[in-house]
């Protein structure tokens, strides 16, 4: 990351991104088959948009997917599955900017120099 708002702009989309996979998964459960309404859809499709600028292309999911067709309704099951993706992915992109400074504690890298920003441990992804 180049900056803290490039930070701050990441955080925002992991949060983004782990609410719309518990709300999509709680839905997927009851019912994985019914089609995610438009304005759910909607909010989707916009977050999937701004987590394909801020991982870019090395670290995006599916090359040929940008976000989801709102004429062509998709499951909640399959909302869930591409969320997924997206969150792996995203953890994937943090590890890169992440270091354990001493005894699991972790610290962001933003511009190639260590902060006194927390971080949580990368979770066992590997690195791209």
């Amino acid at each position: 990351m180049r900056d803290r708002d490039e930070l701050e702009r990441f955080e925002k989309l992991m949060g983004q991104l782990r609410g719309l996979h518990d709300e999509i998964s709680l839905l997927a459960r009851k019912s994985a088959n019914d089609g995610v309404n438009a304005f759910k859809l909607k909010l989707i499709n916009k977050v999937l948009t701004a987590a394909n600028t801020v991982l870019g292309p090395s670290h995006r999911p599916f090359d040929d997917f940008d976000q989801f067709d709102a004429d062509d309704v998709p499951s909640t099951s399959d909302v869930t599955m591409v969320l997924a993706q997206y969150l792996e992915e995203a953890e994937r992109y943090r590890a890169n900017f992440v270091t354990e400074i001493y005894d699991n504690k972790w610290v962001y890298v933003i511009g190639g120099g260590m902060t006194d920003i927390p971080a949580g441990a990368p979770k066992k992804v590997t690195r791209k």
